[in-house]
């Protein structure tokens, strides 16, 4: 039976470094929490590329908002799968679609070619796409090794049958990996329910500043998005069992 692997999205290398710490198996490094997740920026990826060893996928993602990228955004997005192989991350995190809400399939593929022999995951644009089941084929022919996704609704355990149709058509030729609101209080059913050999969860907590002074007339918290650690361990706990 295979090892149930738990991903853990983080927005900084603060909170990467603590999720590594608390046993997560994998980690997907985006900044811009508010944004859904953005690529991390070079100082960002060039610090935590020498803090760890662990398995760590920076996304891919030029911009929040929707997933039809402009020419110009598609070539920042090259060079900045050509910058994480260049750091020996271990894998990215991509997702392009038409404007028809299929899947982008010849400049996805063209971003795995240029990513060898890193992985790469192809994220909730999934989610946002028009047809799972046919889009589901579409990924695969790009050479994509897994598929995020949550079931096409905000979170993952409020569309398991979908999931599990999911996770049955692709069999061992992609890895779908349920995501969103993956919580140690549903972690369990979202397995036995779909047969997912792998899941994401942000495990996301905020983080108070530890500033002295704060400037009233700002009314601001300054509050940041760490990961919580607790939360995680119970997850792997649960796995496990």
């Amino acid at each position: 039976m295979s090892k149930t692997i738990l991903e853990i999205a983080v927005f900084s290398v603060q909170a990467a470094l603590e999720a590594i710490e608390a046993g997560a198996h994998r980690i997907e490094f985006c900044e811009n929490p508010l944004e859904g997740g953005t690529t991390p920026s070079y100082g960002s990826l060039a610090t935590l590329s020498m803090l760890t060893d662990k398995p760590v996928f920076p996304i891919i993602r030029p911009r929040g908002g929707d997933f039809l990228y402009t020419e110009n955004e598609f070539n920042s997005m090259k060079s900045d799968v050509l910058l994480a192989r260049k750091l020996n991350y271990s894998g990215i995190v991509l997702g392009i679609l038409n404007s028809d809400g299929t899947i982008d399939t010849d400049r996805t593929k063209r971003l795995v070619d240029l990513a060898m022999p890193m992985e790469v995951t192809f994220h909730r644009a999934f989610d946002r796409c028009k047809d799972p089941l046919h889009a589901l084929e579409e990924v695969i022919k790009t050479g994509c090794k897994r598929i995020l996704t949550s079931g096409q609704v905000p979170n993952a355990a409020d569309n398991l049958p979908l999931l599990k149709k999911l996770v049955q058509q692709a069999g061992d030729r992609i890895i779908i990996m349920p995501g969103s609101g993956v919580r140690a209080n549903n972690i369990k059913e979202i397995i036995t329910q779909t047969g997912s050999i792998e899941l994401h969860s942000s495990a996301r907590k905020t983080v108070p500043s530890k500033m002295l002074y704060f400037k009233a007339t700002m009314q601001e918290a300054l509050q940041s998005t760490g990961v919580d650690t607790a939360e995680i361990k119970k997850m792997l706990e649960l796995i496990k069992k």
